[in-house]
C-alpha cells in the first residue's frame, strides 16, 4: 500500500460540505456576505491532498480525525485567516498540520443563479497511518483512495 494512497484521507467536498447556515437559510453573522445555502456547492480542484502527517505522530501511528471550517470565497480560494478548526482531533500538531494545509485548497467556486459567490464549509481531514487498524467508522475512506504523504516525502 503507498504512503501517497494511505496517509492522510479526506472525505470527498461533495460529501462533507456544509454550508454555512441557520434553519431559517441566512447566512453566519461570523461571515459577513455568506447569505443562502448556494444552487451549486463548491467542488475541490486539487488531486492530491496537500495535509501533511507530522512526522513524530506517524512514527507513532497516531490516527485522528480534525475537522476545519473554512471560508471559500467568490474565487473559489480558501481565506486563511477565516480557518479555524471546528473540532480538534485531541492532538494540536494535527490540528495545525490541517489548517496549514489548508491554505493550499482551491475550489470551483459555489454558485447561486450562476453567480460566484462566497461560502462557509465543514472540511474534513482524516489522518490515516497505513500499518494501523482502522477506526471506527473507516469504511467510507477505503472507498474514495484519496490520500497524501506524511511531512518531509514529496509525492
Amino acid at each position: 500500500m503507498s504512503m501517497k494512497s494511505s496517509v492522510i484521507m479526506a472525505a470527498l467536498v461533495a460529501i462533507a460540505i456544509t454550508a454555512c447556515q441557520k434553519k431559517d437559510g441566512t447566512g453566519d453573522k461570523n461571515y459577513p456576505g455568506v447569505g443562502p445555502r448556494p444552487d451549486v456547492l463548491p467542488v475541490m480542484l486539487n488531486k492530491d491532498l496537500p495535509f501533511r502527517y507530522p512526522a513524530s505522530l506517524y512514527a507513532k501511528k497516531v490516527q485522528a480525525n480534525v475537522m476545519l471550517r473554512v471560508f471559500i470565497d467568490k474565487e473559489g480560494t480558501i481565506v486563511s485567516e477565516s480557518t479555524h478548526v471546528a473540532e480538534s482531533s485531541g492532538y494540536p500538531q494535527l490540528d495545525s498540520a490541517a489548517v496549514k494545509g489548508s491554505t493550499e485548497l482551491r475550489f470551483v467556486p459555489a454558485k447561486t443563479h450562476d453567480q460566484p459567490v462566497p461560502v462557509s464549509i465543514l472540511f474534513p481531514v482524516y489522518f490515516r497511518h497505513p500499518d494501523a487498524p482502522p477506526l471506527s467508522g473507516d469504511t467510507i475512506l477505503k472507498k474514495t483512495g484519496i490520500g497524501a504523504q506524511p511531512a518531509g516525502t514529496s509525492h
